[in-house]
């Protein structure tokens, strides 16, 4: 058994430097020695890993015969001579060894561990190449679809990656060979320490990966991308900026007609894509996180980092999103947590939803709050059917609110909606009423009224 010709065998192929391999093959080879023959201080190990040569040389000093005190450093005379005739006492002798010198059954061993010790190196050499390419962006190819992730083949250097199903979007549908852009997201260590390269197609920097492909602006240095957040599939907001005051940031990266933003709304599954203006007002900041939607007003608390918004109530739905996506993701930029109010400019009768947390649990009371229901008046302005879409609330619980809130008015229009909002099957029956056949007479004509033939006959 070659060592040599297992040392190519498991090198070829793999990105690890020669000195690193002819380290390690150095290594083994002086583990076999020191198990033959206690020590490796005397032996020299030349290897040329290009060649595949290898070749071994014990290093003894020549002592006259019968004088040998230590036979690990020293050779008698008539020894040294059996080696090379032309050595003289208080020379060096070298000795060749060869691997048949040390048994099938240390040559096997050292076998597998140099085959551990180039998997070890390889696996090294994974982690470090893809740790420092974190946050690159990668393009796959599909090798296998499973249940909880896919395995895809990076299309550079043949290496395989794991993508796991939390990190794809929705509605991402691949196949075997299907080619697929991710971001390199992190490096994890699973069982027995091997290397495993996850792909994300959910996180921030994929996206901002490739606005930097489609935006020359941004990969030249002249836009910055100053933040991003995303609910992957449905919504992401990015807040751009530029030092040159000749270039409108958010123009450049929406481009001409939308021709540049169309690309990665496709790649991202139709992913809707807000991109503001970042600015270091706070106020400004927060009222152009709530795109599409106008703010009427802006109350900031800089110690709690809570804003409280004021918008018109045909304002109120835009801001918050459909399912509270608009304002989770505004609140994820500006990192403030936002809370909407609607302006009472008109609605001089009403009370705060938190003037009923006697009647109404308040984990009740938030979830019509998080929907920008944050008074009575805002909650009966709304169909049950809507309230209970929009909050997730039980209907029984939704009906329960209704009719507390409406209570608390006196007058008719309130009361009425809020009635008409209760369900017929509650309401009592009432017997119909029979049909009442009645004579249809014709009507009577006027005296002075012409029949229609007299009529004919007068034109």
């Amino acid at each position: 058994m070659n060592l040599v010709d297992t040392f190519k065998e498991f090198s070829s192929g793999k990105s690890i430097d020669s000195p690193t391999m002819v380290r390690v093959l150095e290594d083994v080879f002086r583990t076999l020695i020191k198990k033959k023959f206690t020590t490796d201080d005397n032996f020299n190990i030349i290897v040329n890993a290009n060649r595949g040569d290898l070749e071994l040389w014990r290093v003894r000093e020549i002592v006259p015969d019968g004088e040998v005190t230590d036979e690990l450093s020293e050779i008698s005379y008539s020894e040294a001579l059996a080696v090379d005739e032309d050595y003289e006492v208080g020379e060096e002798c070298y000795e060749q060894l060869f691997l048949e010198d040390f048994g099938r059954r240390s040559i096997m061993a050292a076998r597998q561990t140099l085959i551990s010790r180039i998997m070890d190196l390889e696996k090294d050499e994974l982690y470090k190449q893809y740790t420092e390419r974190e946050g690159e962006l990668v393009l796959c190819e599909v090798q296998q679809i499973l249940k909880r992730e896919i395995l895809v083949i990076d299309d550079a250097n043949g290496r395989e990656l794991v993508m796991p199903r939390v990190e794809t979007i929705r509605g991402d549908y691949f196949r075997k060979g299907d080619m697929v852009r991710g971001i390199i997201k992190e490096v994890e260590m699973r069982n027995n320490n091997n290397p495993v390269v996850i792909v994300s197609r959910t996180d921030e920097r994929f996206l901002a990966k490739l606005m930097e492909q489609e935006v020359p602006e941004i990969e030249d240095g002249l836009i910055t991308i100053k933040g991003i957040v995303r609910i992957p599939g449905e919504r992401a907001k990015v807040s751009v900026e530029s030092y040159d005051d000749r270039i409108d940031p958010v123009g450049a990266c929406v481009g001409m007609k939308g021709s540049r933003i169309h690309g990665i709304v496709r790649e991202l599954n139709q992913e809707n894509i807000d991109v503001i203006n970042f600015t270091n007002n706070t106020n400004l900041y927060i009222q152009r996180s709530l795109t599409p939607a106008r703010v009427s007003n802006i109350e900031l608390d800089m110690e709690t980092r809570r804003a409280k918004v004021y918008l018109e109530p045909d304002q109120v739905s835009l801001a918050i999103g459909k399912g509270g996506t608009n304002i989770k993701l505004a609140s994820r930029l500006v990192e403030f947590e936002i809370d909407v109010y609607r302006n009472n400019e008109v609605e001089i009768d009403d009370v705060d939803l938190e003037e009923f947390k006697d009647e109404i649990e308040m984990w009740v009371l938030d979830a019509f709050k998080s929907i920008g229901c944050d008074t009575a008046r805002s909650v009966l302005e709304l169909s049950v059917e809507e309230l209970v879409r929009r909050t997730d609330l039980e209907e029984e619980t939704v009906r329960n609110v209704v009719n507390v809130l409406a209570a608390e008015f006196d007058d008719v229009e309130v009361a009425s909606a809020a009635a008409a909002a209760a369900p017929a099957a509650e309401a009592p029956a009432k017997a119909a009423a029979p049909a009442v056949e009645e004579e249809v007479k014709p009507a009577p004509v006027a005296e002075d009224t012409p029949a229609p033939e007299a009529a004919a006959e007068e034109e």
